[in-house]
């Protein structure tokens, strides 16, 4: 059964924030299949908001791509995303959640695992999910 590594956008480690994916101050990792979930660790989000030259910069997605394909990556969730989701869901299935909490989406991640496998095996012409 194939483990996803997912990666949440918080601000507070238990609830996802109102920004955009790539604004949050942390990404908790996790390792979720239909029966499990395990937290894996915290990454902090060290792409710097001052750095980014112009809205949806593209070496802001960049540098949070590698961040999180570094921890190996490859769904990411959050509540809202910005214009670079066209540049993320090229390298990660995109969850765009309804829960606030980590713990309901976890859940809700789980209850959706072998859909999410099917939109990551579709490769860069993958979309978002609306979870």
């Amino acid at each position: 059964m194939e483990k996803l590594i997912v990666a949440f956008a918080t601000n507070d480690g238990e609830h996802f924030m109102s920004n955009h994916f790539g604004d949050a101050d942390y990404y908790h990792i996790y390792e979720i299949d239909p029966t499990s979930a395990k937290f894996i660790k915290v990454i902090e989000n060290t792409t710097e908001e001052e750095d980014e030259e112009i809205h949806a910069d593209p070496k802001k997605a960049k540098g949070i791509s590698e961040l999180l394909k570094e921890e190996n990556v490859f769904v990411v969730g959050s509540k809202v995303f910005g214009p670079n989701i066209k540049r993320i869901k090229k390298k990660f299935v995109c969850l765009l959640l309804k829960e606030k909490s980590i713990n309901d989406a976890i859940k809700k991640v789980s209850e959706n695992h072998d859909m999410i496998i099917s939109e990551w095996n579709k490769g860069e012409d993958r979309n978002f999910l609306n979870l």
